[in-house]
């Protein structure tokens, strides 16, 4: 028997975007012949999935999971939102997001972690499933949220089925209040997330970056007024107050009364309930946010496809 290197393993796969099971196959069936190995691969279809890479993928699911104290989310994406009904893709993001508990936030452990009833990694799974289905497919981004005592909640918006759809949210309640007065008030928490879509916990926690930016775009507004020199100051710091109370969750208005800051809120729970109640983390995963989509002309498409 043919005696086949991992090293070999690794530059097949990286050629044709195969699974490690089949490219090691494939290097067996060709007795450690590279070029034959992609051969052999191409016939049997898998090594499609190297030629739709490149392809944007914007659309598919995201996943969410949780157990009282610690939850999850996964992005998966693909090219259409027709896979994001098919059962078989639909399978692949809940087994994944299942995994991604134990992942803890760790893309790349997620991609390496060994997938359910089968051979392969998650990551070589995914790879498996795009030379099924046909579509350029990726793992985009994995996140989780533990507390010590109290509850991780899980919401899930445009629901596609149970725990998959196009915007997912986790928040974390730290308190030793009941678990179901917290999972009410987490759901809400949640709600208002999906919808306000906050950039950050707290004040603090703004990234420096984007508020310089935003200081100096204030800035120049603040000087084009015309306004004198010494009223200047205070007009950058008003459009922060009100750049604050739009893209910060404590600051915000909570969307259930349109007028309650999100602190005051969570406040208002500790008092009822007599226990302190801290909102210690979110995180918020809208499906393909961030991804810069193709301009398709689908007339443009049709008649380049008669042409040929």
């Amino acid at each position: 028997m043919t005696d086949i290197s991992s090293s070999l393993v690794k530059e097949l796969r990286e050629k044709t975007g195969a699974g490690m099971m089949d490219c090691k196959k494939a290097l067996t069936e060709a007795k450690g012949d590279l070029e034959a190995a992609i051969d052999w691969l191409r016939t049997k279809g898998l090594s499609a999935a190297a030629k739709k890479s490149g392809r944007i993928a914007a659309e598919g699911l995201v996943g969410v999971t949780c157990s009282k104290i610690e939850g999850a989310l996964v992005e998966v994406n693909a090219e259409t939102d027709f896979v994001g009904r098919n059962e078989h893709f639909q399978t692949f993001v809940r087994e994944t997001t299942t995994l991604a508990v134990q992942a803890k936030g760790n893309l790349e452990a997620l991609q390496q972690a060994a997938y359910p009833g089968s051979p392969r990694t998650v990551q070589e799974e995914l790879t498996h499933l795009i030379a099924t289905i046909g579509e350029n497919m990726t793992l985009r981004r994995t996140a989780y949220l533990k507390v010590g005592e109290g509850a991780v909640v899980p919401y899930i918006h445009n629901t596609i089925a149970p725990g998959l759809g196009r915007i997912g949210v986790l928040v974390a309640l730290e308190s030793s209040a009941p678990q179901d007065k917290l999972e009410g008030l987490g759901k809400q928490l949640a709600m208002h997330i999906a919808a306000a879509s906050p950039i950050s916990l707290t004040i603090e926690d703004v990234d420096s970056d984007a508020l310089e930016r935003e200081r100096s775009i204030f800035r120049e507004q603040a000087v084009a007024s015309g306004k004198p020199a010494e009223f200047i100051d205070k007009m950058v710091e008003g459009r922060l107050r009100k750049f604050y109370e739009e893209s910060v969750l404590l600051e915000q208005a909570f969307i259930m009364d349109g007028k309650t800051p999100v602190k005051e809120v969570v406040s208002n729970h500790e008092k009822e309930w007599k226990t302190p109640v801290k909102l210690i983390g979110f995180v918020r995963f809208g499906l393909g946010e961030g991804i810069e989509k193709a301009e398709t002309d689908f007339a443009a498409e049709v008649a380049a496809q008669l042409e040929k």
